[in-house]
């Protein structure tokens, strides 16, 4: 089962590529850290503050692809952890067909705060992660 989640914190910093954000389940109390890219925390920083850029950044650029194409990013679910590896999906709805689409956790959830669209992770995986930090 998918556990609806939203974005609790992103963690920015100057001392390392390696950026912090916190998903927190929408109706629980569990949360879950993830490590991101710097690019991929700076466009999700600029969502959650409502920056605009006079030109699309790569997660406004791809959801304007999967538009022009007929699609609309549905939703998006972090479904697998494997060896400290997170594993997501895009899911696109374009006409009566649901594409699924891998991605990177931190692009997914960029596209999801761009979209404005639900994020979800697997109760498995979050369950998984919840254990290991306890």
């Amino acid at each position: 089962m998918a556990i609806e989640m939203i974005l609790k914190r992103i963690v920015i910093t100057d001392t390392t590529d390696q950026q912090t954000i916190f998903l927190k389940e929408r109706s629980g109390a569990r949360v879950m850290p993830m490590f991101i890219g710097q690019a991929e925390a700076s466009a999700i920083d600029y969502r959650v503050r409502e920056i605009h850029t006079q030109r699309p950044l790569t997660h406004q650029l791809l959801l304007n692809v999967i538009s022009q194409l007929g699609g609309q990013l549905g939703h998006i679910t972090i479904h697998d952890l494997s060896d400290g590896v997170f594993y997501a999906k895009l899911i696109v709805q374009k006409e009566d067909e649901i594409i699924e689409i891998d991605s990177r956790p931190s692009d997914a959830v960029a596209l999801a705060l761009a979209a404005g669209v639900k994020m979800y992770v697997e109760d498995r995986v979050l369950d998984e992660v919840c254990k290991a930090g306890a």
